[in-house]
């Protein structure tokens, strides 16, 4: 092989031999071809070298005193700093056992003695290749990540400053952004309008947590944000899950629909579904006192008008009457409960257990017949 050819004739390579003649041969071998080589006559010597020169390559011999070449690289591939050093083992051993052995311990190669020049090069330059393919690649690759962090940072940025959206929590130091829906991102980054528009269908849900105001006069203020973000995460997992769109924390309450802006059938069912997982994850926080946390919650459907407002910090908000009684029926409700109104129940008797509360008084509409709403149906 012609050294002027080889990209990696510059290589430091390591022999490791207790046969002094076996190290000089295979050093000529290799100086020639315009390899720079280091040598070890031991194990010990050998890792001493590697830590204070570490090589691009080692040949390596099996049979030598104190430590031989199987232990030698086993603590070498053991180690973060040495693993990805490529062995070459050369020795008298020709037993198939050996070999296995030798590339169970971390070998890229086994050259059997008495070798041959030509042999030795030709495979120390295959695994040099290899090995400078393999550090092209992971340099690539690593430029990919980069370039996609970077395309993704450019994204998210773009996005923060079209939408801007952030609801201020009065009693916490940090803001909580409130994300559009897909499709209303999506048509504010072109720059087009969105007008609000109205769906006849859809049902909304109002959650307050119990006895919260009393917890924030007894902790400071960076805990209650923690607090809050814990549980408002938790909640926006269970939004994610049923396929649902989060529209806003107010203080400690939290407003999530079904059915847009995307339509979808099945709305107050997935509601439904998310009051009672609601109901379930606010069990595992617990107060500073060390009581469960408790919840109510209020569901109403019907039609509402839905749309972005705002010029500067966007917002997508809902209007109409079934949001406000879906909000009565959370204020009017009781610690631990889902209360739901007798829209609701009509969709939903035939799949969940509901016990009737009768009627209370809601603003605007007198009088009003409500349920609990207990468990879905097995």
């Amino acid at each position: 092989m012609n050294s002027n050819q080889s990209p990696t004739s510059s290589a430091i390579i390591l022999i490791v031999d207790d046969t002094p003649d076996n190290v000089r041969l295979l050093s000529t071998i290799l100086t020639e071809q315009g390899y720079q080589v280091r040598k070890a006559l031991n194990g010990k010597r050998a890792l001493a070298t590697v830590q204070e020169f570490p090589p691009n390559l080692i040949l390596l011999d099996v049979m030598m005193p104190e430590m031989n070449g199987y232990e030698l690289c086993a603590q070498l591939k053991a180690s973060p700093e040495t693993s990805c050093i490529p062995v070459i083992f050369l020795s008298a051993l020709d037993d198939v056992l050996d070999k296995v052995k030798a590339f169970d311990v971390g070998a890229v190669d086994y050259i059997t003695k008495p070798f041959q020049g030509k042999e030795v090069l030709a495979r120390v330059a295959n695994q040099l290749t290899i090995q400078s393919q393999q550090k092209l690649l992971q340099e690539q690759t690593k430029q990919l990540e980069q370039l996609v962090e970077r395309l993704q940072n450019e994204i998210q940025e773009r996005r923060l400053v079209e939408l801007a959206l952030r609801v201020a929590q009065k009693k916490s130091d940090d803001l909580l952004l409130n994300i559009l829906p897909a499709a209303i991102v999506e048509n504010l980054k072109k720059g087009e309008s969105y007008p609000a528009e109205r769906f006849e269908s859809a049902t909304v849900l109002f959650a307050d947590l119990v006895d919260f105001t009393s917890l924030a006069a007894r902790i400071s203020p960076l805990e209650l944000v923690d607090f809050l973000n814990k549980i408002f995460s938790k909640f926006d997992e269970l939004t994610e899950k049923h396929n649902l769109e989060k529209i806003k924390t107010i203080g400690d309450a939290y407003m999530v629909v079904g059915g847009l802006p995307v339509a979808m059938a099945d709305h107050a069912e997935a509601i439904a579904n998310m009051a009672l997982d609601m109901q379930e994850a606010i069990a595992d926080f617990k107060m500073d006192t060390g009581e469960p946390f408790q919840i109510r919650i209020g569901i109403h459907t019907g039609p509402v008008v839905a749309g972005v407002i705002g010029t500067k910090k966007f917002i997508y908000d809902l209007w109409g009457d079934t949001v406000n009684v879906a909000s009565r029926m959370e204020s009017q409700g009781l610690s631990g409960s889902i209360q739901v109104t007798a829209a609701v129940y009509e969709q939903l008797k035939d799949r969940y257990l509901f016990e009737e509360r009768g009627a209370i008084p809601v603003k605007g509409k007198g009088d009003t017949i409500v349920y609990w709403l207990k468990a879905k149906k097995s």
